[in-house]
């Protein structure tokens, strides 16, 4: 594995097994900020939110989320899975802090530092909730407002984007919870519709042409 500054100055990570990276090439926190951020937590109304993300990954989501939950007075309780954590070696190495700035060092640091399996308040009004496991055999016993989906590409992990995946996370939503992740492939968005979902489509970040959001219904 290896780390990649991407277009934007900010790291991600490449996988040689899979030919895929972590995050976009074009900008790894531009791309978070603007499909989870400002497409996902930002288009919330509520002042309250459960947050689940498949997968952790490098914990760019976990600390954008943590750091606009501050800025915005929104309080939020969130669970993220994780089949492969990654070694403290590469977590040191990312620059996220030094890309973002102000106190994400601290953020950043007690987001991989926290337990794994136990609730752990990381910034004011911001709980994380470590799970490390596979999506594909996880029973997930809560309710969220709110899903992150960052796992790789359907093109790469096709079991991660499938109908009992899409209904495993239909089970812990309600009536009007948000899904939001980058792909928009067809069979993305038909899965969700059976899973329950309505969809849109909406322009992408750098590189990409659309994202996906949709709306339990």
């Amino acid at each position: 594995m290896t780390i990649i500054k991407t277009f934007d100055g900010s790291h991600t990570l490449y996988v040689p097994e899979l030919d895929e990276h972590y995050h976009s090439i074009h900008g790894a926190v531009k791309e978070s900020e603007y499909v989870f951020i400002r497409n996902g937590f930002e288009y919330c109304k509520s002042k309250s939110l459960v947050i689940f993300e498949t997968g952790f990954g490098t914990g760019l989501n976990v600390l954008l989320t943590a750091l606009r939950s501050a800025e915005s007075n929104i309080k939020v309780l969130y669970y993220s899975i994780e089949k492969y954590p990654l070694s403290r070696k590469i977590v040191d190495n990312l620059n996220y802090p030094e890309h973002i700035g102000g106190n994400s060092a601290d953020i950043f640091g007690s987001i991989h530092s926290c337990s794994w399996g136990t609730v752990n308040k990381i910034y004011k009004d911001f709980s994380l909730f470590k799970i490390k496991g596979d999506m594909a055999t996880f029973i997930p016993d809560f309710q969220v407002d709110l899903i992150y989906f960052d796992a790789f590409g359907p093109d790469k992990q096709p079991e991660m984007w499938s109908s009992e995946i899409f209904s495993t996370i239909s089970g812990i939503t309600h009536t009007g919870s948000l899904f939001v992740t980058y792909s928009s492939k067809g069979a993305v968005k038909r899965n969700l519709r059976t899973a329950g979902f309505s969809t849109e489509l909406l322009p992408g970040p750098p590189g990409k042409r659309h994202i996906l959001r949709a709306t339990k219904i």
